[in-house]
């Protein structure tokens, strides 16, 4: 474990090579005879000192992880008067063993090599171990986040945290059991701060300043899904009582607790927001790959969505609801099966199961060569299309690999147009990507200079189609995969576009109640609805409605098909925008 560095003399050395010699076995086994502390074992630099040696200790067992599923062996802890009150040294290692004997709270007598495994001292090898007197377990160590002393000195100790701690982030609670912990709720840095060494900082810290709550397995998909029984577990919840072994496995600190944590709701999951009187409301929503197989309830497990007939169903349940209860308007989407407009389409089939009145925008031959698109739908009673839709060909820099979709709009009480336009650009993963479009360390993930291209595009583009996009009425609204204070949105600012959600709802750095995404558990804003200067005095007002990115995806479509909608029915919230256009006298 990278621990802070500090000079071994050659006497302590010495000292602790004369304690790990070999005794002989009735030494090793016999307890009370002459043993390695384990302190020493640790040391205070980045690896022990002693890695490769064979050696002696004798600790007590404060957690047994032999079970099945388990890690394969048990945490030794030195007993409090013998640690050597250096606050820089860890008291515990892992015991690497299959080895039966012993319980928590029973002095232990173990002969092994020390080990370096993946930044984890452990002892392995393990040649003797015996089982002496029952002690009780040693006292914990009273932490809090921001970490109060470096993790790396507790390493495998106990502790418990004085606070409640906020659960941040869920993704990985049905794959591995475990739930991401922080001191208070975490907002990504460029969704505040510009790109550059700041930004960083804020990363960074909110990366090493949280622990992962465990459910002491190292076995994949456990069943049941570890605290989610009892709890909706949603992003802005407390726990408190949080006791145990602090971790470290797979890059990240974890506590492997001794006794079960309280869990308390941080906050109700939100109702629709209120729509305006005589309002026209734009619902923006990525649907997390919405393909319908072959549309006649074959073809699955489809490419990226759902892996059987019942889990779509499940899905476009709840995407329905989900629509429905919001009182959209016109719905604009991203990650829509890239499947035509015929009758089996995906795009037809969640026109017939949003209700009679609901159409799509249709652009055949026209979007794109990926497997997922972007599209219009709305409903015909309230608003039409004026003029026919648009997208920028693949021979231009708009168009590729996936092209916005533009449509202009009235109302049928008005004769004032407005357009809304749905991009959806190039997500941050780092796959197959080159040198220039690699992570450059300022905040803003992979591809950026992508996605800064495709805005500029886009604008250019808009421009040339409306014939000025200063004069016209326009509303760019989908997922543009980046922050608000990145390049791509400060191109789009400086092009005239305000953030809407972000007018009504600014975020600052101890607070943002607006926001679509979660991202190793701290939360920002990737979907937007972005408004020209002649449309901002038409919107009456912009937000996010918080149903899915704060729900465990344990609760998704995919991993719990009975479960009722709208919550989680998709990985982004939607961005709810209420226009109201007067007839102009």
């Amino acid at each position: 474990m990278i621990k802070p560095q500090r000079a071994l003399s050659t006497a302590f050395l010495a000292q602790l090579l004369f304690a790990a010699a070999p005794l002989g076995a009735a030494a090793d086994t016999a307890c009370g005879n002459s043993a390695t502390a384990i302190h020493g074992i640790q040391g205070a630099g980045d690896q022990s000192p002693l890695a490769g040696k064979r050696v002696t200790v004798e600790g007590i067992l404060t957690r047994d992880s032999r079970q099945a599923g388990g890690f394969g062996g048990f945490y030794l802890q030195q007993a409090d008067h013998e640690t050597d009150n250096n606050p820089g040294t860890s008291e515990a290692l892992f015991v690497y063993t299959r080895k039966p004997g012993g319980k928590p709270g029973q002095r232990m007598r173990v002969t092994g090599q020390v080990t370096e495994f993946h930044g984890l001292t452990e002892l392995t090898k393990v040649k003797a171990l015996t089982a002496c007197e029952h002690t009780g377990l040693p006292a914990s160590i009273a932490v809090s986040l921001p970490w109060t002393q470096p993790p790396e000195s507790l390493e495998n100790m106990r502790v418990r945290f004085t606070g409640p701690l906020t659960l941040t982030d869920s993704y990985n609670l049905a794959r591995y059991g475990e739930l991401v912990l922080a001191a208070h709720d975490q907002i990504i840095a460029t969704e505040y701060l510009p790109p550059g060494r700041e930004a960083r900082a804020l990363a960074q810290h909110n990366h090493h300043h949280r622990v992962l709550l465990d459910d002491g397995l190292g076995i994949r998909n456990p069943e049941p899904v570890p605290w989610l029984g009892q709890h909706a577990l949603r992003a802005g919840d407390t726990v408190s009582g949080l006791e145990g072994v602090l971790d470290y496995r797979f890059g990240q600190w974890r506590i492997q607790p001794t006794r079960t944590p309280h869990f308390e709701s941080g906050k109700t999951r939100p109702a629709p927001p209120i729509k305006p009187p005589s309002s026209l409301r734009v619902m923006t929503l990525n649907l997390q790959n919405y393909f319908n197989g072959n549309g006649d309830q074959t073809g699955f497990p489809t490419p990226r969505g759902a892996r059987s007939f019942a889990a779509f169903e499940a899905q476009r349940e709840r995407l329905v609801r989900t629509i429905r209860e919001a009182r959209a308007d016109i719905l604009a989407v991203t990650e829509l099966e890239n499947d035509g407009y015929g009758p089996s389409s995906a795009s037809i089939g969640l026109a017939q199961a949003l209700g009679a009145g609901w159409m799509v925008i249709r652009t055949p031959g026209q979007d794109g060569s990926d497997a997922i698109r972007t599209s219009l739908l709305y409903q015909s009673d309230r608003v039409s299309p004026a003029g026919i839709p648009h997208r920028p060909g693949p021979e231009t820099p708009a168009g590729r690999p996936r092209p916005p979709l533009a449509q202009a709009f009235k109302i049928p009480e008005g004769d004032q147009e407005f357009w809304v336009v749905v991009p959806h650009f190039k997500s941050k993963s780092c796959r197959n990507a080159s040198e220039n479009e690699r992570d450059q360390g300022d905040g803003q993930g992979c591809y950026n200079r992508h996605r800064t291209r495709s805005a500029k595009a886009l604008t250019h583009w808009l421009d040339q189609l409306t014939g000025g996009l200063t004069e016209t009425p326009v509303l760019i609204t989908g997922d543009l995969n980046s922050y608000p204070r990145e390049a791509p949105l400060e191109h789009l600012r400086k092009a005239g576009f305000s953030n809407l959600v972000h007018r009504f709802h600014p975020c600052r750095p101890e607070h943002c109640d607006h926001y679509t995404y979660r991202y190793q558990g701290q939360k920002g804003t990737l979907d937007y609805a972005l408004a020209s200067p002649a449309l901002l005095p038409s919107v009456l007002q912009a937000q996010t409605w918080n149903t899915n990115v704060d729900e465990p995806p344990a609760l998704g479509y995919r991993q719990a098909p009975d479960q009722s909608g709208p919550w989680r029915s998709s990985d982004h919230n939607p961005v709810l925008t209420d226009l109201s256009f007067t007839r102009q006298p």
